[in-house]
């Protein structure tokens, strides 16, 4: 089942990954971890670096998967962020955004700036 599960993100980036690059944007890191969690996808467009987090469900039996991005997610995603940015030595001004994708099936709903 954990197997199953962990195929299920996988999945769910891969999508995420390819929904952005058919709008123009560089995936520049995947699953980047730091002591405090991880970032699901860093994608860029010139001055603009999304950090995407992306929730995949089967279905929705369970609720819509966005909202499993709560306030908390939310602040260590901001957290995150800030660590990403100063990791990759970002110093010029960039213009950062936080999407949260969310995958139901094959189904992409990308919530652009949703926090």
């Amino acid at each position: 089942m954990v197997a199953a599960h962990i195929a299920l993100g996988q999945a769910g980036e891969e999508l995420a990954a390819q929904w952005y690059r058919a709008r123009g944007y560089q995936v520049v890191d995947r699953n980047w971890r730091a002591t405090i969690g991880e970032i699901d996808l860093v994608v860029r467009k010139g001055r603009l670096v999304v950090i995407a987090e992306v929730k995949t469900r089967r279905t929705d039996a369970f609720g819509v998967p966005a909202l499993a991005v709560g306030p908390t997610k939310q602040q260590r995603l901001r957290r995150l962020a800030a660590a990403w940015l100063a990791a990759h030595r970002i110093r010029r001004r960039v213009d950062v955004r936080f999407d949260v994708v969310a995958i139901t099936g094959t189904c992409v709903d990308v919530y652009e700036n949703a926090f």
